[in-house]
């Protein structure tokens, strides 16, 4: 285990060394919360609310869901494909460590990072700025900590599926974008499932994207019951168990297809 822990000490190191990402970072997200934040007021034009949500759930909505971003985004699925093209991997499968353990934790400690010195002061200067609904209610700030953890498992998992399929594609750029964009529409960082027609809303049950965003998101803002806070994290508990059997069957049969195409 201190193997690593070791590692997500070296990535949050790593982050912490380039502060140019970490201020333009911060930057590039209160620009799209800005952005989205007069968007939605367009929209709203007046109304009370839309979908249950108030133009003040809906700017904290936005909010969350970007900052909570910064937590579970990560780009292990390039590293991986990456290092399979350059032959690197070759070297990583005999080292003492699980290789898709490892990279899971370099992404946690990229996420923690970004956590701490990102989310938590990009939260605090978006506060001054756009009106936002901050909740006093304990429970529901250990809710929403709770589905950001699985939010960050469950995109992780996701990220090591595609990162693994270039074992086989040998170069698959196109799925790893094509992967961002269905996450950032599918998983409610751009729009709330809920806003969706009733029909796409019964096709994304079976997907476990709005487990990304959406759920923690909706937490936050106040926009679940109990009950369905309950439902929303099983859902979430669910998913994480499932992807673990696609991740485990590619990485059995990956390693038996590793061709070094570099090195």
């Amino acid at each position: 285990m201190a193997k690593y822990i070791e590692m997500i000490r070296i990535r949050f190191l790593m982050m912490l060394a380039y502060r140019t990402n970490y201020y333009s970072g911060i930057l590039i997200y209160s620009i799209n919360i800005g952005a989205y934040y007069f968007l939605w007021n367009a929209i709203y034009g007046g109304r009370e609310d839309i979908q249950g949500l108030s133009v003040t759930q809906m700017t904290t909505y936005i909010a969350i869901a970007w900052m909570a971003r910064a937590f579970y985004f990560n780009n292990i699925d390039r590293e991986i494909a990456s290092e399979i093209k350059e032959g690197k991997v070759a070297i990583e499968m005999i080292r003492p460590y699980n290789y898709l353990g490892m990279k899971a934790m370099q992404g946690l400690g990229e996420g923690i990072f970004r956590l701490a010195f990102f989310s938590v002061p990009g939260m605090v200067i978006v506060s001054f700025v756009f009106s936002l609904q901050l909740s006093n209610v304990l429970s529901q700030w250990l809710w929403f900590l709770v589905a950001i953890i699985f939010s960050f498992i469950i995109n992780t998992q996701i990220n090591l599926v595609v990162g693994l399929l270039t074992f086989f594609f040998f170069n698959n750029d196109g799925l790893i974008r094509a992967k961002r964009v269905v996450i950032d529409l599918f998983s409610g960082l751009l729009l709330p499932i809920s806003f969706y027609p009733l029909w796409a809303q019964d096709v994304m049950k079976f997907f476990p994207f709005q487990a990304i965003s959406y759920i923690p998101s909706m937490i936050f803002t106040g926009g679940f019951s109990p009950s369905e806070i309950t439902s929303a994290l099983l859902f979430q508990i669910v998913w994480a168990l499932l992807l673990i059997l696609p991740i485990q069957l590619l990485w059995i049969v990956a390693k038996k297809k590793l061709i070094v195409q570099g090195g």
